[in-house]
């Protein structure tokens, strides 16, 4: 039996992870697990801990291992705090021999991704046997080609084998938010319901929330809700480049924010995006010359 499936006893841990809830899913109660499901379950906890920033420690934790997936974990550590060439070589050949494993295959297609090697990192994934956070990942890679028309083919294709899992209704949640229309109301509604439960609440699901209400033109509650991720991670390198977008949107002054996300995380692509945009204009511009008034 699948132990992420609505009868597997990782379920929830899984569903934790995803949601954004990452310390639950650090402090998951592991001891009753079967002796299969302990590797998938630490797995998942050390993707939390480096989503958490705590990248130290997970390679503290995974040296000298041999399973493969702790490997993988490895290489996704060392990309993200490290050094990205060589967390791409680890990964890199890791897929070359051991391809047909689920987290090499999740974990190699992040840091390819992430690596700007897309068309790897889908020819990786591509190999996944019924792996719903390898069809979320892929739908993310299409979307992020714009290619909308691909992802809208992995959602369908995923809804007829998995109808109820959360990663499919989040996937169809992204999509929608790219189609837009009606989509955006329905993408809010899973947003929400995982935003406001306290059971399900986190910063990763208020800020969905809030692009949401973005989208719909509610910007009142877009910035509620941002408020609320702020007081749950101030930090939060996604809440702020919202609150940048939202302000802009509203009118008003984004400079404190700006700074303080070139503070927290100077790479982020929010602001890669605005200095590639800036440097575009600044160089339409030189192009044309104010007109000068005659005296």
């Amino acid at each position: 039996m699948d132990p992420f499936s609505a009868e597997g006893e990782l379920l929830n841990l899984h569903n934790h992870f995803h949601q954004g809830q990452f310390q639950e899913a650090i402090d998951f109660d592991t001891s009753a697990l079967s002796p299969e499901n302990a590797l998938p379950a630490r797995v998942i906890s050390l993707r939390a801990q480096i989503a958490l920033g705590q990248a130290e420690d997970v390679l503290a934790d995974v040296q000298g291992e041999d399973a493969v997936e702790l490997k993988a974990v490895g290489a996704l550590t060392v990309f993200v705090s490290e050094d990205e060439d060589r967390g791409v070589q680890m990964i890199s050949k890791l897929a070359e021999d051991s391809s047909d494993n689920a987290t090499v295959q999740v974990l190699g297609g992040t840091v390819l991704q992430a690596a700007g090697k897309s068309e790897e990192a889908l020819q990786l994934l591509a190999l996944h046997q019924g792996n719903l956070e390898a069809v979320a990942l892929i739908v993310q890679i299409h979307l992020e080609q714009n290619r909308t028309d691909l992802a809208i083919k992995e959602v369908q294709q995923a809804r007829r084998w998995a109808q109820d899992s959360l990663l499919v209704n989040l996937a169809e949640s992204w999509v929608g938010l790219r189609v837009g229309g009606e989509k955006y109301q329905q993408a809010f509604y899973v947003f929400e319901e995982l935003a406001q439960a306290p059971s399900t609440s986190s910063t990763q699901s208020l800020v969905a929330q809030a692009i949401a209400e973005i989208h719909l033109g509610r910007l009142e509650e877009a910035e509620a809700a941002l408020e609320q991720a702020s007081s749950k991670d101030p930090e939060n390198a996604e809440v702020l480049a919202n609150k940048v977008v939202l302000n802009t949107i509203s009118g008003k002054d984004s400079s404190d924010l700006l700074s303080s996300l070139g503070s927290t995380s100077p790479e982020h692509a929010f602001l890669k995006d605005l200095e590639e945009k800036s440097s575009l204009f600044d160089k339409a511009a030189t192009k044309y010359s104010p007109k000068v008034a005659a005296a």
